[in-house]
């Protein structure tokens, strides 16, 4: 059985993979991969950061993994309740050979997951997620039962120190008025707390967690209330976090969202015009819109797609020595402070781009401009390489060469149902939708 997803491990608090015993052998055999397959030897005593958001699972899980951790001779510090970059950073920086994140993101509190970054601030790779999977499926072995020793220290200083190194005042910006929704999340202390340092007149909304309202109705995937709050205090910008703060989305002083396609263009368009954007090239995943495709092609800057989620966003960054990247739902990396998604990072760099510039959020999102899109879903009943029926590959290549250049068209599986999922972007709303129902019709004639 598979473990590990694209980020981490995830499930319902409780149930496998996400049940005690479960969590205590991915702890266990964290450490034996690591001693096996990683590069600290297997004579090495390893040292682990443990953070988690807010959820009311978090705790007992943490107990489980430190007890299978602990088990087998490893050290394990809590940082307590702290945002996934946060980790991430002091997994590099701290001396710890691994940081583990308890979280499952924007996900509803009755989910939880476990997502494992290494001693450079990068999640695991592929080969030793694997190992980590042969390990804890091998009946050989168990976890005594003897509870594990956690050491805890409040390490989110020195996560702040670096994100000063962005923005360590409000500098133009002061005084403004700004409203962060922190999704009753991991950043629900933190970020109140920085962005009064760095002198901003501060509304903060989704900031009182009670380990069953972590996303609910606030945070990056419900913009509705941050909206409002933006228009009813006429502030300057909203920012929503999601539960681990690890992405970042925007409000516009009219209320209007800014998601990451727009972020990654400001961004883009600042790091070319400071000379600090190698290759002149961005990384995105294959739902960013064409819109952005475009403005950065105007702009002589490349950019290059993967797969969704920011691990495959981090792998190409690394990959090609490349300074941004990210995903149209917040996930920005800024490698110059990690390789990961970091939503306070991408908020404090979004206000350095508007105090450095002297123009709104809105100002600068609006270098994007969004092409419409069109998705259409085909049951089908076996997921067949449809480029090898001859029909649907004419209605492809027919489509493809309407596009000319202008447009942007993405066939694929869906990954947990028998769909196949056929999305046109362009220019002209009624044509994309007509090329889109055009596919599908010979895909349904040959594969349902």
């Amino acid at each position: 059985m598979k473990l590990f997803g694209t980020d981490g491990i995830r499930g319902k608090a409780g149930q496998a993979p996400l049940d005690r015993e479960t969590v205590a052998r991915v702890g266990a055999a964290i450490v034996k991969a690591m001693k096996i397959d990683g590069p600290s030897g297997s004579s090495a005593t390893l040292r682990f950061v443990i953070g988690r958001d807010t959820r009311e699972s978090g705790a007992w899980i943490e107990e489980e993994l430190a007890r299978g951790l602990t088990n087998e001779g490893a050290n394990v510090v809590s940082a307590g309740v702290v945002p996934t970059p946060a980790v991430a950073y002091l997994a590099r920086t701290e001396g710890f050979d691994a940081g583990i994140v308890i979280s499952a993101s924007h996900n509803p509190y009755e989910d939880n997951g476990i997502k494992v970054f290494g001693g450079a601030g990068t999640k695991l790779t592929e080969q030793l997620e694997a190992s980590v999977e042969r390990l804890v499926h091998d009946a050989a072995w168990s976890v005594p039962p003897a509870a594990g020793t956690i050491d805890r220290h409040d390490l989110c200083a020195h996560y702040v120190e670096h994100l000063e190194l962005i923005m360590s005042a409000a500098g133009a910006l002061r005084g403004s008025r700004v409203v962060i929704d922190c999704a009753n999340g991991a950043n629900s202390a933190l970020a109140p707390w920085l962005f009064k340092k760095l002198g901003f007149e501060l509304t903060s909304i989704g900031v009182s967690p009670n380990g069953r309202n972590i996303n609910l109705d606030c945070g990056s995937t419900h913009l509705e209330a941050l909206a409002a709050a933006v228009v009813q205090s006429k502030a300057r910008l909203g920012v929503a976090f999601d539960g681990d703060g690890d992405r970042a989305l925007f409000i516009d002083h009219d209320g209007r969202v800014v998601d990451g396609d727009a972020t990654l263009l400001m961004a883009a368009i600042d790091l070319k015009d400071r000379g600090r954007l190698p290759g002149n090239a961005i990384v995105a995943t294959v739902m960013s819109n064409i819109g952005l495709e475009i403005a950065l092609r105007e702009r002589g800057i490349d950019m290059i797609r993967t797969a969704v989620g920011d691990k495959y966003v981090m792998e190409e960054m690394t990959r090609r020595g490349l300074a941004l990247g990210g995903e149209q739902s917040g996930h920005i990396i800024f490698s110059e402070h990690l390789f990961t998604g970091d939503g306070l990072a991408t908020a404090l760099n979004v206000l350095r781009i508007m105090a450095e510039s002297g123009q709104e959020l809105s100002e600068l999102a609006a270098a994007l401009v969004t092409y419409p899109q069109v998705l259409v879903n085909v049951r089908v009943r076996e997921k067949a390489d449809y480029m090898k029926v001859p029909a649907i590959a004419d209605a492809v290549k027919r489509v493809e060469h309407g596009l000319a250049g202008s447009g942007r068209l993405l066939v694929r599986y869906s990954g947990t149902e028998p769909l196949l999922r056929i999305m046109l972007e362009g220019k002209d709303a009624a044509e994309i939708k007509q090329w889109a129902n055009q596919i599908a019709t010979v895909v349904r004639e040959n594969l349902a």
